[in-house]
């Protein structure tokens, strides 16, 4: 369910019932002459339409407004987005502090961006994991006061860790591609692999009638194809539901 339609109701259920609350990050940055600026967030917003309506989950409103950089191109004519990652952070942790007030136990943020060494991380998913500890830790000792986890009601802390329930996992930060989808998928900023998974998932952001190959990190997108997009997706897909805990037949 979007967050927006929501009714109170609906919010209390989703969590009395501990539903995946998901909030999709991406930038706006120029992706060739060929594609959409928004790519990079399409791609999480699309394998999330798709979760949607195969398990009760709650889509929070979108954020676009990721720390982009002008590394591939000056924004000039080109519509690159940057918003700087300090600023970025306080708005995170305002954001997961209030998620936390209405309840919600059960967040996670998916990204695209810069994320071929998320364990590393970039900017702007950093601002978000970092803004993420604060809000917990700030939250928690405000409503247990401080030296919570040095109490003897957490002596179980490191065992509750496998099974979850540790206030540390109430917000997790993911990559929309692992590792592992990556060893058997093209990663690459506008190319073969980012085409292809347009091409697939969100048709409309990708013209190759104004393809142009002066960039060279866009010739392979000649290559691109709908099937492979579709190959990509559902190793997407197949990592996404295993996170939230998605049982398919």
């Amino acid at each position: 369910m979007r967050y927006e339609l929501m009714l109170p109701h609906q919010i209390r259920q989703a969590i009395a019932e501990n539903w995946p609350v998901i909030l999709p990050l991406g930038v706006l940055e120029y992706h060739g002459e060929h594609m959409a600026v928004g790519m990079d967030t399409l791609a999480v917003i699309k394998i999330m339409d798709i979760i949607e309506v195969e398990t009760p989950v709650v889509i929070l409103p979108v954020f676009y407004y990721g720390a982009a950089s002008y590394v591939v191109e000056k924004p000039e004519g080109k519509g690159s987005v940057h918003v700087d990652a300090e600023r970025i952070m306080p708005f995170a942790k305002d954001l997961f502090t209030g998620l936390l007030r209405v309840g919600f136990r059960n967040i996670h943020a998916f990204i695209h961006h810069q994320t071929e060494n998320f364990t590393v991380g970039m900017p702007t998913d950093l601002a978000f994991k970092f803004a993420s500890r604060q809000a917990i830790f700030d939250f928690i000792n405000k409503e247990r006061g401080e030296g919570w986890w040095g109490d003897e009601k957490m002596a179980d802390y490191y065992g509750n860790q496998a099974v979850g329930s540790d206030p540390f996992n109430w917000i997790k930060s993911h990559p929309l591609m692992t590792a592992d989808i990556i060893a058997q998928y093209p990663f690459d900023h506008a190319g073969k692999g980012e085409t292809s998974l347009m091409m697939a998932l969100c048709p409309e952001a990708v013209d190759m009638s104004k393809f142009s190959n002066k960039e060279w990190y866009v010739r392979d997108a000649l290559e691109a194809s709908a099937e492979l997009g579709r190959f990509g997706r559902d190793l997407i897909l197949a990592r996404v539901r295993s996170v939230l805990g998605i049982k398919t037949l």
